[in-house]
């Protein structure tokens, strides 16, 4: 997934809804991460396969919530329904939210983040904080590259 992708770190906005069947982890913010995130990654990387309806095992959602204090940061795969969830794991739907979304790799990440709400404010957008929302990075897993795609999307009021 190289390409335009990988070019610049535009912005746009995006309307979503998600369904989700995963894995999680809360600790301590900012202390712990982003070791905790890689953490249940990789962990969840070798459970895919229990998820029988996702839509693509190569590409991992992660939603979060975090404060000033803790984070939890979620591993999953987006489902066509919720009607079958592997023993341990979690499942649940993220209603249609509109987000900004930015576009970068996992070594440009917290580049993104910047850029993401830098257009936030330039735009005179508001983030919608915890209200049936989540903050969600997208991975798009390649089993030969290093440097992968990662979509980071920001819920936004209205």
């Amino acid at each position: 997934m190289g390409g335009k992708y990988l070019e610049t770190m535009a912005c746009d906005l995006i309307e979503k809804e998600f369904l989700v069947i995963g894995n999680s982890t809360t600790a301590n913010f900012p202390d712990s991460f982003p070791e905790a995130a890689i953490r249940v990654q990789q962990d969840f990387e070798e459970k895919r396969e229990q998820v029988t309806n996702a839509v693509d095992k190569n590409v991992l959602i992660s939603p979060y919530m975090s404060n000033e204090i803790m984070t939890t940061y979620f591993a999953c795969l987006e489902v066509t329904s919720l009607d079958t969830i592997p023993a341990g794991m979690c499942g649940f739907k993220i209603p249609v939210t509109k987000y900004a979304r930015v576009t970068c790799t996992n070594r440009t990440i917290n580049n993104a983040y910047t850029v993401v709400f830098d257009w936030i404010k330039e735009k005179g957008f508001n983030q919608k904080r915890f209200s049936s929302s989540f903050p969600i990075e997208i991975y798009y897993l390649t089993e030969k590259e290093e440097e992968e795609v990662v979509e980071i999307l920001i819920p936004l009021e209205g």
